[in-house]
């Protein structure tokens, strides 16, 4: 059964700003949502690929060695943690959105290459799933069905902040939230690990 914590998590995880959401965003902004929407599915293919050969090789290496999930879920709780501390030290810092015209191959590499990907197939994808093929194959369709909504809400948000007519939306404020609730989510995770020890 897939929990709401498993849910929250990848939403959250999803929503942090990141090489792949920076590059919707970029797109929202250079060509707008309508144009944008072809980068979901390359998105979708790259954290797809990218979840599945982590998981597989965890899957592997935990029948050996058992305190290697326990190890990877502390080792993404501080990664998260470094996020947050990260998200909030450089919310006034400008981001650069100028780049060239995104295409679908350059968001599938920057998805594949994200570190996000180990952070979901060893901490946010419960362990089972890499043992199991119906637990893998629901928890799958779930994350992909999440990526679709919050990859419109980045190109969306591309598309605000270059109208520039919601003052509350920026950059800033939406960095310390992220990483308000980014910490919120490392406590519990951390907390779950450290009872496998």
């Amino acid at each position: 059964m897939i929990s709401w914590f498993f849910i929250g998590l990848v939403v959250t995880i999803l929503l942090t700003p990141g090489p792949t959401n920076t590059l919707l965003a970029s797109s929202g902004i250079q060509v707008g949502i309508r144009k944008s929407l072809s980068l979901i599915p390359a998105e979708a293919l790259g954290y797809f690929i990218a979840i599945s050969i982590w998981g597989l090789i965890i899957g592997s290496v935990s029948k050996q060695f058992p305190f290697i999930p326990t190890i990877l879920k502390l080792f993404s709780a501080g990664y998260i943690l470094f996020l947050a501390l990260k998200l909030w030290r450089t919310a006034n810092r400008d981001e650069n959105f100028n780049q060239p015209t995104i295409r679908a191959r350059e968001l599938f590499t920057a998805t594949l290459l994200n570190p996000k990907a180990l952070l979901f197939a060893s901490a946010i994808f419960p362990t089972y799933v890499w043992q199991n093929a119906s637990a893998y194959t629901s928890h799958m369709l779930v994350f992909l069905l999440l990526i679709v909504p919050i990859a419109f809400f980045w190109t969306f948000i591309g598309s605000v902040l270059s109208s520039n007519k919601v003052s509350w939306l920026n950059q800033c404020n939406m960095q310390r939230t992220a990483s308000l609730v980014l910490v919120s989510f490392s406590v519990p995770l951390s907390y779950s690990a450290l009872l496998n020890l």
